[in-house]
């Protein structure tokens, strides 16, 4: 992803929904960039914040509890990604999210886009929908490749390279199904039995799901468009240089 972003030292970099703060760490420790993530979850910001600490990276990583809708609307930042976050905005939400993506996005911008699509449009209503909905995430809502890059491109981006992942996903939920079950009882001892068997269900039938197709996983890497050439190399020789990180 930062190879993708053709992140560089001095770089000013946001991640929308930073998780427990690894890619904001790699990234400024990694590619010399300025990084800020943020986040709705006190425990993934304390968490972050103590990782920031532990690898010294004060002055270079900042994080903060923060909703996308409350971003900055100026051009404040050389790049941007959002990793696994598109998913829970809700359909009705993409236009203004990817909307306040572009504004936050300097001229010539790079957004990196990473997250789960459907086979079918829309977010009809099903057995697995409903238990997600339920159980798993409240207000998700998946819709097709094609639909998500034209409220993209509707936000004002220019797309450039488009990277399905969905046989990487297959394998990874089979992995983390076979862990789960590995460490059955430390997982119920930690959030009980329901929550557990909730869990087992959910990913050993999104396995299924990624190996049959019906659900899909992209990563978007789109420009803030404008008149011009794009700010990118002509080829992709750079991401795959032996001494990449």
């Amino acid at each position: 992803m930062c190879r993708k972003l053709r992140l560089q030292a001095g770089d000013e970099f946001l991640d929308i929904g930073c998780g427990w703060g690894a890619l904001v760490c790699w990234a400024a420790k990694y590619y010399g960039v300025k990084a800020h993530g943020i986040t709705l979850s006190r425990n993934q910001y304390e968490y972050a914040l103590a990782e920031i600490k532990r690898q010294g990276l004060e002055g270079k990583v900042t994080v903060e509890l923060r909703n996308y809708r409350d971003l900055a609307r100026v051009g404040t930042y050389d790049k941007v990604s959002s990793i696994g976050m598109f998913e829970h905005v809700g359909l009705k939400n993409l236009a203004g999210y990817f909307s306040i993506v572009h504004q936050v996005l300097k001229p010539d911008g790079l957004f990196l886009n990473h997250g789960i699509t459907s086979d079918e449009p829309e977010w009809a209503d099903s057995v697995s929908t409903k238990f997600i909905n339920r159980h798993v995430f409240p207000d998700g809502e998946l819709d097709t490749i094609s639909n998500i890059q034209r409220r993209m491109e509707d936000a004002g981006f220019e797309i450039f390279d488009v990277e399905g992942l969905r046989p990487h996903y297959a394998y990874t939920l089979r992995h983390w199904v076979n862990r789960l079950e590995e460490n059955q009882q430390e997982a119920v001892r930690l959030v009980g039995e329901r929550t557990y068997r909730i869990w087992r269900l959910y990913m050993t039938g999104c396995a299924i799901q990624f190996e049959q197709g019906a659900t899909g996983i992209y990563q978007i890497l789109a420009e803030r468009k404008h008149l011009g050439m794009p700010n990118l190399p002509l080829t992709r020789c750079d991401l795959y240089t032996p001494d990449s990180q």
